[in-house]
């Protein structure tokens, strides 16, 4: 670029003069002077800009500079300390039924399925955000024979001696939508939260409202009614299938429990839980008794690659009836855990094993199958084993799959009658479209068989289609 000279602003100058005959030449040549004057600032301001320097006289930004924000997790209350907000470290995931969002995790950090909490809203005047949350979900239903259960696969529910059991039956039911409303806030003794959570599988002829969670968590410590301690929301499949495998740790239940930080990533949890003693081979006038809480304690690990979890549960479990009564004591362990594999497929695995703990299993809850009488009227907890595991891969990023098995059996043929429950058989592969956050659909195989412990068994194949519209994702 050419540098400016007089001659090129000279003009500009004698129009002033031009305009007015009557100036004199000594007012002429001040203001050829002070063209001068200004030419060389000019020049100075030109060199700087070639230089890449910064202009002696910068301009003001185009935009204000942007405000620094609270996040829901960063706010603080007033008078307080900052708390800092504890983001879970698991990989993200998808799932239809979605079991995460619901758990209870240390310090109330955000679940693998819903890491950025959105959709909160405040409450004017408080530190209170609130949120509405859940979906609909529309489930079609083809059995190729009698699957007991019409609206979940339940394997233990599958007839084995019925003579209507090569039935087939098609249905369509809208029970697993759900609603819940969630309220966090800082406290001066940590994160609160409170979670209520209910669905339409209260009645099985029905769309019966019913409570899944209602609970609130301080801190660490956790009082109400929600899912178990011994079991790992977060281990368990993306199935369309509303019940999953049988063998996978589940139950709803009231307790308290409070969890320990061992460093990052680490936790110790120990908890109190509502008794429920659920008995095979009592007589009209027997009836169980509860006289202590069943106890849990977990350990988990949190890694960017996924998480183990390893609880045991310890319980007693009692009956009284005529002139006869009796105690024993029941116990287990489940250890799973997920694990990420390349950029987004997930591994999932689960496997439980102990005395006692039917209840606990999501096949055999409710099935009175934690203890049986012999015919001594002793009672006697039942051995039960079994596992899972499943596979999610990402075709692309609206496109995913899951291959989930399990397999759950208990063994004591002296204690139990020749047509109860011993095995189960669980298996699913699916596809799911998810073009958009708010919307899933997809189509399912299911395949299921139980064994009696007489060793008569039935199976059926069901297909399922369903589609969900989520309302906040």
């Amino acid at each position: 670029m050419k540098p400016l000279t007089l001659a090129t602003l000279l003009p500009l100058a004698l129009l002033p003069g031009a305009a007015g005959a009557q100036d004199s030449v000594a007012a002429l040549r001040a203001e050829i002077a002070q063209a001068q004057q200004h030419l060389q600032t000019l020049n100075a301001r030109l060199d700087a800009l070639e230089q890449g320097q910064a202009s002696p006289t910068p301009k003001p930004p185009l935009l204000p500079p942007p405000q620094a924000t609270t996040s829901l997790l960063d706010a603080a209350v007033p008078g307080t300390a900052k708390t800092t907000a504890a983001q879970s470290i698991l990989p993200a995931r998808d799932s239809v039924a979605d079991p995460s969002t619901a758990a209870s995790r240390l310090d109330n950090a955000p679940s693998p399925t819903d890491p950025e909490l959105k959709g909160f809203i405040a409450i004017p005047g408080t530190e209170t955000m609130i949120r509405l949350g859940g979906y609909a979900k529309l489930d079609a239903i083809a059995d190729r024979r009698a699957a007991g259960d019409t609206e979940q696969f339940i394997t233990s529910s599958i007839p084995v001696d019925s003579p209507h059991r090569d039935v087939s039956h098609f249905g369509m039911h809208a029970k697993q939508t759900r609603f819940s409303f969630e309220a966090r806030r800082p406290t001066t003794h940590g994160k609160l939260r409170f979670y209520l959570e209910n669905d339409f599988f209260g009645s099985s002829d029905s769309y019966e409202f019913r409570l899944r969670h209602a609970y609130g968590q301080l801190g660490n410590t956790y009082a109400g009614y929600g899912y178990s301690t011994f079991m790992d929301a977060d281990s368990l499949p993306d199935t369309l299938d509303f019940a999953g495998p049988g063998a996978a740790g589940y139950l709803l239940v009231a307790g308290i429990h409070h969890s320990f930080a061992l460093g990052k990533g680490n936790s110790l949890t120990v908890a109190a839980e509502n008794p429920d003693s659920q008995l095979a081979n009592t007589g009209d006038n027997d009836s169980k008794t509860e006289h202590l809480p069943d106890i849990s304690l977990v350990a988990r690990m949190e890694r960017d690659w996924g998480h183990l979890q390893l609880g045991a549960v310890l319980r007693s479990l009692g009956y009284d009836g005529d002139g006869r009564s009796d105690r024993t004591v029941g116990g287990g362990l489940q250890l799973s855990g997920s694990y990420a594999v390349a950029e987004r497929d997930l591994l999932l695995f689960g496997l439980i094993g102990g005395k006692g703990i039917s209840r606990y299993t999501a096949d055999l809850t409710g099935s009175n199958l934690d203890a049986a009488l012999d015919t001594d009227g002793r009672l006697k907890a039942l051995p039960l084993r079994g596992g899972f595991f499943g596979y999610t891969h990402y075709w692309s990023d609206l496109w995913r799959s899951n291959l989930i098995y399990g397999q759950l059996q208990i063994d004591s043929a002296d204690a139990l009658a020749s047509d109860a429950f011993r095995r189960s058989r669980y298996a699913a592969l699916n596809l799911l479209w998810s073009p958009a956050p708010s919307w899933t659909m997809g189509m399912e195989l299911l395949y299921g068989q139980q064994q009696l412990q007489n060793g008569r068994d039935a199976d059926t194949l069901r297909l399922q289609g369903s589609l969900q519209y989520n309302f906040i994702k």
